[in-house]
């Protein structure tokens, strides 16, 4: 296979320096920037396995380094990026440390995921890029938008989104991916229906000329609200 073996794995490397260097601006103060690098993470992670089902490179050291990879850039980068949030909205207070209960979920998820054979096309659990977009996107807007320190500035608010999240992650509660499975339709109503959500709020962003980032908080969050809508209310098709 040659040099071919290692593009994915390239890739995957991409997405842990791009969290890595998150983290790094999250420490020094800079949460919109790390919300940059992870949205530069997320695309490494999509391109690593695209790149591995295209070249037919998978090895089981890729898939180890992923879940490493995806530690760094959804795992430590969002509770960094939380804790940093909250100290540059002039929280003091000891629940600066509950987002790092987010973290410790990641490493249990992406653990789960990894032995867990039902999740090859969907999903249990809330995946982790979906709980590190949630996180960044909202920390991303809250700096952009003052009137948000009413909510955000409190003591309890950032870290009850870590906890909700990181519940979320080892949850039991189908999720559905956008990967089809062989069989199946492309496009089926809950797919058409969040890609609608996702062309909507796109549109309102753009009309009301709002921050681009909250588009990302409302897609995540529409998701995972859908989600659980059709965990209550299973479809009959």
């Amino acid at each position: 296979m040659g040099l071919k073996k290692h593009i994915p794995n390239t890739i995957t490397s991409m997405n842990a320096l791009a969290g890595t260097i998150g983290v790094v601006f999250a420490l020094q103060g800079h949460p919109e920037y790390a919300f940059l690098c992870m949205l530069a993470a997320s695309v490494f992670d999509f391109c690593d396995g695209l790149a591995a089902r295209l070249l037919g490179a998978y090895s089981p050291m890729g898939k180890e380094l992923d879940s490493l990879a995806d530690m760094v850039s959804f795992g430590v980068l969002p509770s960094v990026m939380l804790i940093g949030t909250m100290q540059i909205k002039g929280v003091d207070s000891w629940t600066e440390v509950i987002p790092v209960f987010l973290a410790v979920m990641s490493a249990l998820r992406l653990a789960k995921f990894n032995v867990d054979e039902r999740q090859s096309t969907d999903f249990i659990g809330v995946a982790t890029p979906t709980a590190a977009m949630i996180c960044g996107s909202l920390c991303y807007f809250s700096l952009h938008n003052p009137a948000l320190d009413a909510l955000v500035g409190t003591p309890w608010f950032l870290p009850a989104v870590a906890v909700v999240l990181g519940l979320l992650l080892v949850s039991e509660i189908p999720m559905f991916g956008m990967k089809v499975a062989k069989g199946h339709k492309l496009l089926d109503a809950k797919r058409i229906v969040f890609l609608c959500a996702i062309a909507a709020a796109i549109a309102c962003t753009l009309a009301f000329r709002l921050n681009w980032s909250l588009a990302v908080l409302v897609v995540f969050v529409f998701y995972i609200l859908e989600n659980l809508l059709l965990s209550v209310f299973p479809s009959r098709s």
